[in-house]
C-alpha cells in the first residue's frame, strides 16, 4: 500500500527508513514476530520495497552472486526464493539462469520481485511512502520523520535502512572527466554505459564485482573493443567451485585475537581441506559463517589491521561471481580483450573526446601513458562518506543521535543494532538495519548474514513495542 497524505501527518508504531532489502526484510520479519503490530510504514522512494539498489538493477546481465537455494527471505526455508523463482516462470523466460549442474543464478531484479511480492502479500499492514527522508526529530513520542514531498511521519520506533552511497571518484577523474559524454562516475546508473561505442577502449577503475557488472553489462550492449581494468592490487573476484563441499573448519573455539593469528589459521585450514580434496572455497564459507564472532573478538587496533591488509583478498574471494558473468570475465582476457592491472591513476588529461591517462604500475613503478575513450568508475561504495552524503544521517548526527563507526564503515551502533549518539549513548528506539551497521556487527554483506541481522533487528523492535505495551500499575501505600 502506497501512502498518499499530501503536506500531513501519519501516526505509526514503526518506521523504517529505507525500502531496499534490509529495510523490507525488518517488516516482513517484524509482522511475523509481531503480529498485533497494526502498521509500519516505510520510506522508500523507489516505486517497489524490496528491490533496493543490488535487486532493483533492470540489467539482466546482472545475476545474484550465489545459487538460489542460498537467497532466502526466510532463513529456515532456504529453497523458498528458488522455489519461487522456478515457479513464476521466469526461468522459462532466462534459460540461461540455469547451470547444467542444476544450480540457478537468476536475475538479481527476479530477486527483487520476490522479494516485492512478498511484502505487498501483507497488505495494508505496509505502507510505502514514496519519498526520501530528509530529517529524522526526536519529539515526545518518538520521532518525527520529514519526507521529501511534504508528509511527516510520526513513529514511537525508528529503524534506519539507508543505503549505501555512490562510489566516490578520484579527484583527477572528476576534474578532467566531468561533463565528458562517456565519463561514468556513477556505475549503478547502468543506463549511462550505453553511450559507450562498440569499439571504444574502455578504463574501469576497480577490478571487483562492480567491475565484472560493467563487463556483463558491456558484454550485452555489444561492445567488442579493449577493457582496461585496475586496482591497487589488480585482484579480481573469484567464482564458485565445481563441487560445492560444507562449510570446513572452526575460527572460534578459541577466536584469534590479532589478524596475523586469524590469517595464519585460515591458511592452515586451506591446506588441510586441500589434502581432502576440498577447495578454499568451504574454508572462507565458514570464516563468513562465523564473522561475526571473530570480527567481536579482535580488539580495534586490529580490526583495523585486517581492514588495511586482508579486506581486498577478503572481498574477493568471498564475493563470488556468478558463472555466467565469470564465463563473461574468462572468455575476454582469453581474447585478450580485458586485461586487469595493479596500478594506479598518475594524471588524467582530456583532449577533445579523448582521454588520456597516465598509470603508474604498483610493482615496478613504471609509468606509461595510454589513450581511452570512455572511463568508468568501480571504485565500490564509498562508505566514509555516508554521513555527509545522506541528509537523514546529517540531520542525526546534527542533533547528536548518529555518529560514523570508528572504522568508517558505516554507522557506530551497539550490539543490539541500536544507534549511537555523538555522547557515546544509544537511544532504545532508534535501530539500524543493513550492512552500514557492519563495523560493529561483523560481516554484513552477503544477503544471509544481512537476513539474520534483520531478524534480530525486528526482535529489538518487537521488544521496544512490547515494553511500552505494558501498562504501568501505581500501588497506594498506606501511610503507618
Amino acid at each position: 500500500m502506497s501512502a498518499t497524505a499530501q503536506n500531513g501527518e501519519v501516526r505509526v508504531p514503526v518506521a523504517i527508513v529505507g525500502g531496499g532489502f534490509s529495510g523490507a526484510a525488518v517488516a516482513w520479519h517484524l509482522l511475523r514476530q509481531r503480529p498485533e503490530t497494526e502498521r509500519v510504514i516505510v520510506v522508500e522512494p523507489r516505486a517497489e520495497i524490496g528491490r533496493g539498489l543490488a535487486y532493483g538493477a533492470a540489467d539482466p546481465s546482472h545475476r545474484v552472486n550465489v545459487p538460489a537455494t542460498r537467497m532466502s527471505l526466510i532463513p529456515d526455508r532456504p529453497e523458498h526464493f528458488n522455489e519461487w523463482f522456478e515457479r513464476s516462470g521466469l526461468l522459462a523466460a532466462d534459460p540461461d539462469a540455469r547451470m547444467p549442474d542444476g544450480r540457478n543464478f537468476p536475475a538479481r531484479a527476479a530477486f527483487g520481485a520476490y522479494v516485492a511480492q512478498e511484502i505487498a502479500a501483507l497488505g495494508e499492514r505496509v505502507v510505502h511512502l514514496r519519498a526520501s527522508a530528509t530529517e529524522v526529530v526526536p519529539v515526545a513520542d518518538g520521532y518525527r520523520i520529514l519526507a521529501s514531498e511534504g508528509t511527516q511521519v510520526i513513529a514511537r520506533v525508528v529503524v534506519l535502512a539507508v543505503a549505501h552511497v555512490a562510489p566516490s571518484p578520484p579527484a583527477a577523474l572528476d576534474r578532467a572527466l566531468t561533463g565528458h559524454p562517456r565519463y561514468v562516475r556513477d556505475p549503478w546508473q547502468t543506463e549511462r554505459l550505453e553511450a559507450i561505442r562498440p569499439d571504444d577502449r574502455v578504463l574501469i577503475v576497480g577490478t571487483g564485482l562492480t567491475m565484472a557488472d560493467i563487463v556483463a553489462s558491456l558484454d550485452r550492449l555489444g561492445h567488442r573493443g579493449e577493457i582496461v581494468a585496475i586496482s591497487r592490487r589488480g585482484l579480481r573476484s573469484r567464482g564458485h567451485p565445481a563441487e560445492a563441499h560444507d562449510p570446513y573448519g572452526d575460527f572460534t573455539d578459541p577466536p584469534a585475537r590479532t589478524t596475523r593469528e586469524l590469517v595464519a589459521r585460515v591458511r592452515a585450514t586451506v591446506r588441510a581441506a586441500q589434502a581432502q580434496g576440498k577447495s578454499w572455497h568451504c574454508v572462507l564459507d565458514q570464516v563468513r559463517l562465523q564473522g561475526s564472532a571473530i570480527w567481536k573478538a579482535l580488539p580495534p587496533a586490529e580490526r583495523a589491521r585486517l581492514l588495511r591488509h586482508i579486506r581486498p583478498f577478503w572481498d574477493v574471494h568471498r564475493f563470488r561471481i556468478a558463472p555466467q558473468v565469470e564465463a563473461g570475465l574468462d572468455r575476454r582476457l582469453a581474447e585478450g580483450r580485458l586485461s586487469l592491472r595493479a596500478a594506479s591513476l598518475k594524471s588524467v588529461e582530456r583532449h577533445g573526446e579523448t582521454i588520456e591517462v597516465a598509470l603508474r604500475a604498483r610493482r615496478s613503478g613504471e609509468v606509461s601513458t595510454e589513450r581511452f575513450d570512455a572511463v568508468v568508475v568501480a571504485t565500490g561504495p564509498a562508505h566514509g562518506r555516508v554521513f555527509a552524503d545522506s541528509p537523514v544521517l546529517s540531520a542525526l548526527a546534527a542533533a547528536g543521535l548518529a555518529r560514523p563507526d570508528p572504522l568508517r564503515l558505516g554507522i557506530d551502533v551497539t550490539p543490539d543494532g541500536r544507534a549511537i549518539g555523538t555522547d557515546g549513548t544509544a537511544r532504545d528506539d532508534l535501530f539500524v538495519a543493513g550492512p552500514l551497521a557492519r563495523g560493529t556487527v561483523g560481516e554484513l554483506m552477503g544477503l544471509p548474514d544481512v537476513t539474520n541481522y534483520a531478524i534480530r533487528i525486528a526482535a529489538g523492535v518487537t521488544a521496544r513495542l512490547d515494553a511500552e505495551a505494558v501498562p504501568t500499575v501505581h500501588l497506594a501505600v498506606e501511610a503507618p
